[in-house]
């Protein structure tokens, strides 16, 4: 199962991500075979990757020769699969970017696993869901793997690689490697709900709806404090505005959901009711802001007091999330916070924010919400509890 610039790609979807990784694999110097199984997205496709072709020979980033054979690398087909997946015949790697959806994915894979050769790797692009799952179909579960990326796939420099309990190590230690030839940074994740980036990330959004359910600050106040306090480059409001609250709704759930109804990862009402009246955020022109033309940007409390408040909350619950994903095993702490600053671009590391604050420090942020609240939201990870004990730091 050997993967290297010779292997054809295949890309089973042309919506954005599926697009994204195509434009990646091309610009690797692979064949790559587009497909989708509704029609025209492969045209739009086509025309997504010339532009973007364009911009950069018009801003010196690449030459037209060099443009023009990155998009005849990519085959792009323009008749919908409809259930037909014998373009992918050829393909040493398959990579699906379809719809966030167990069913659909289950059978993409049973069909695909009878059309591609038995050394082929298969690999799925979800963010959330079980790759075991998603293997669970196919006559060589084995071969099949998570890689998943991140929207915009050429820009964004993570990669997570899931390897599951059948799986073949070798087809993690070659997908691994193909990744550092794409020029990505990959990371190694346990197939766990949410993987790395969707799991630690959750108390951003979660933590932020809590403080806005009860009242402590408002939407611009909220989003306000994490940028001046926290340096984050946006809010919480305006990053889930701009992903889209049914996407953000959706992977928070199905986290919640394969953690077996943790507290830690329930889903907020506001966003429910939001995703329910159809204000998902930027793309519908309303969600927690109005973006349509004329609507009156809020102005925040800059009270230093409520954002240090608001920061030291939702850091507190970053960072405990991140120590647990290094006491559970679902990577290693370098993996954690190489995952955090490149796959969804945090100022810093959670683990090297925990050794400069001090780990006790932060237990006793949890502590006392815990103690507050009475809830099991707010437990604090043995880990971090155990090194705040024993004065230890991260890296050491």
């Amino acid at each position: 199962m050997a993967l290297d610039n010779s292997t054809v790609v295949g890309v089973v979807g042309a919506g954005a991500m599926g697009t994204g990784i195509a434009q990646v694999a091309a610009a690797a110097g692979h064949r790559v075979v587009l497909a989708d199984a509704v029609q025209g997205a492969t045209p739009k496709a086509q025309a997504n990757i010339a532009r973007a072709m364009d911009r950069r020979v018009e801003t010196g980033r690449m030459s037209r020769d060099a443009a023009d054979e990155l998009l005849g690398r990519i085959d792009f087909r323009w008749e919908a699969l409809a259930g037909d997946y014998s373009p992918y015949r050829k393909a040493g790697l398959v990579i699906e970017a379809v719809v966030e959806n167990l069913e659909t994915k289950q059978d993409l894979f049973r069909r695909l696993d009878r059309i591609v050769d038995r050394d082929a790797v298969l690999a799925t692009n979800t963010s959330s869901l079980s790759v075991a799952s998603i293997a669970s179909g196919c006559g060589a579960p084995e071969r099949v793997i998570g890689i998943h990326f991140f929207n915009p796939a050429p820009l964004m420099p993570l990669v997570e690689v899931v390897p599951w309990l059948r799986g073949d190590p070798v087809v993690a230690s070659s997908v691994y490697a193909l990744m550092q030839m794409w020029m990505k940074t990959p990371v190694l994740a346990s197939d766990t709900p949410g993987f790395i980036v969707n799991r630690v990330a959750r108390p951003f959004y979660g933590e932020a709806l809590r403080l806005l359910e009860e009242g402590v600050a408002d939407i611009a106040t909220i989003d306000w404090a994490m940028k001046e306090m926290g340096g984050f480059r946006m809010g919480p409001f305006e990053l889930m505005d701009f992903i889209g609250n049914d996407v953000n709704f959706a992977v928070t759930r199905a986290v919640f959901e394969g953690m077996f109804f943790d507290p830690r990862y329930k889903p907020a009402l506001t966003q429910q009711r939001l995703v329910e009246s159809g204000l998902l955020g930027k793309k519908s022109g309303r969600g927690y802001y109005d973006y349509r033309t004329g609507a009156t940007v809020p102005e925040p409390n800059t009270d230093p007091n409520t954002g240090l408040l608001i920061f030291e909350r939702i850091l507190a619950m970053l960072i405990n999330e991140a120590i647990d994903a290094v006491f559970m095993r679902v990577a290693s702490a370098q993996d954690v916070d190489l995952a955090m600053t490149k796959g969804v671009n945090y100022p810093k590391g959670l683990l090297a924010w925990a050794n400069e604050l001090g780990l006790a420090r932060v237990l006793g942020w949890l502590d006392r919400l815990q103690s507050d609240y009475g809830e099991d939201r707010y437990r604090a990870s043995p880990l971090l509890r155990r090194m705040a004990r024993d004065e230890r730091r991260f890296f050491e």
